[in-house]
């Protein structure tokens, strides 16, 4: 079973991002930049299912600039066999992406893609909805454990009332949430090794998608800075601020 990975070149978590000076987005220019955290969870887990027999190749995709051949070097350090960048200069939002996906799931036919819930950058939380409704796939969103078997996937999800544990039938998109694994560390070795396994590097128009931004950002700014704290003197005070002030009550 073939395992596709999508995985996503962000600014590193670590990072404080800037808004520019022209409020048209965030300032990356000679900005760390890394794989996104629940794509490196994704990586790991499918690497574990190669690990565990289930799974017979595990193929890193990543869709835009040339740079981006650095995070599928790091995903093929974790453990991925070969490497696929679909390269582009557009702005890609997720149905764009959902799109290249869909083509490469036609292509490669793999019985298994598991990507992160979202991306830390735009936090859309879309495209892998979105691949499994326009693959025709079967969904598992939120994943906290997954369990691969005849066939089929057990998934325990994480919903707001605790857990949900549901089967899906494979060929299915699964998303992965934060306590499904922790990454391995990526040894020297393995990034050496990595260097030497196969990247191939497609265009969108290769796959037949266009990859034209549907969405227009108008305008980006910082959150508003936070008030300093006051003390009061009474409840009936505290009580009074909150209705006249913060108007919340």
């Amino acid at each position: 079973m073939k395992v596709l990975v999508p995985v996503k070149r962000v600014v590193d978590y670590n990072v404080k991002v800037r808004v520019k000076s022209d409020n048209t987005g965030v300032d990356i220019a000679n900005v760390k930049m890394s794989m996104n955290p629940f794509d490196e969870i994704a990586v790991e887990e499918a690497v574990r299912l190669k690990e565990k027999g289930v799974a017979t190749e595990v193929i890193a995709v990543s869709c835009g600039v040339q740079q981006c051949q650095e995070t599928l070097r790091t995903a093929m350090a974790i453990g991925a066999d070969r490497a696929i960048l679909v390269q582009t200069d557009e702005e890609l939002q997720p149905l764009a992406v959902a799109k290249i996906l869909k083509a490469l799931v036609d292509k490669e036919q793999p019985g298994l893609v598991i990507l992160g819930k979202q991306a830390i950058d735009d936090d859309c939380n879309q495209t892998g909805q979105m691949l499994a409704a326009l693959a025709d796939l079967p969904q598992a969103t939120f994943a906290s454990k997954v369990e691969v078997a005849d066939g089929k996937a057990k998934v325990t999800r994480e919903v707001d009332g605790g857990l949900e544990t549901i089967s899906v039938s494979l060929p299915a998109v699964i998303t992965t949430d934060l306590r499904l694994n922790e990454p391995r560390y990526v040894t020297l070795p393995n990034i050496m090794k990595a260097k030497k396994k196969q990247l191939d590097i497609v265009k969108p128009e290769d796959l037949g998608v266009d990859v034209k931004p549907r969405l227009k950002t108008l305008k980006v700014t910082e959150p508003a800075k936070r008030g300093a704290g006051v003390k009061v003197p009474d409840v009936a005070t505290l009580v009074q601020k909150l209705k006249t002030e913060a108007k919340v009550i």
